[in-house]
Parts: structure tokens; C-alpha cells; sequence
């Protein structure tokens, strides 16, 4: 059986660019949104926060629904990414600050 591929995706690296973007829109750095994730039940330290942002760690579904909710957004927001500004699209926060 052939060894299956760990590089990243495109999904997986707008979503950590997402992540990134969203954090520091809302002032936090990556040891509050880790410990914030953390307090969700999800463990997560700042260097793991740091890899997935990074795109150097992979975000099961598990993380991103936590961090999701630790930046008050929903999951999908984190997997669409932000939209250009020009398109007239709302971008992702945007979309996050339409749900707070």
C-alpha cells in the first residue's frame, strides 16, 4: 500500500490563513485563542496554534469546530476564507461579526 500524501491542500491552507486573519482582527494572540480553545474542552497550546496557522500542522475537524467557537464564528467561515475586498462579498469577518 502506497503511503498516502501529507502535504496540505488548498482547504486546508486558506483555513489557517483564515484562522490567522481572524485572530489577530480580534486582537488576540495566538496564547489567548490557544488557551480560549483550550477552555472549550479542545487542549491546544501556542505552538500548536502556531503550526496550524502556518499550515505546518493539519486541523482535524475537531480543532477547527473549537477554534471556530473560540473566535465566534462557524466552522464554515474558517473553511471559506476571507473573500477580496472588490468582489462586494462580505469578507470573513464580515461574516463573523454578522453572527456575534
Amino acid at each position: 500500500m502506497a503511503a498516502r500524501s501529507l502535504e496540505m491542500g488548498p482547504a486546508g491552507i486558506r483555513t489557517a490563513h483564515t484562522i490567522e486573519i481572524l485572530r489577530t482582527e480580534r486582537g488576540l494572540a495566538q496564547r489567548q485563542l490557544a488557551d480560549r480553545v483550550t477552555a472549550l474542552g479542545r487542549p491546544m497550546s501556542k505552538t500548536m496554534l502556531s503550526r496550524i496557522e502556518r499550515a505546518q500542522r493539519r486541523c482535524d475537524v475537531d480543532d477547527l469546530v473549537a477554534i471556530a467557537e473560540a473566535l465566534l464564528v462557524s466552522p464554515l467561515v474558517l473553511l471559506e476564507g476571507p473573500s477580496p475586498p472588490e468582489t462586494g462579498h462580505p469578507t470573513a469577518a464580515d461574516r463573523a461579526s454578522s453572527t456575534e
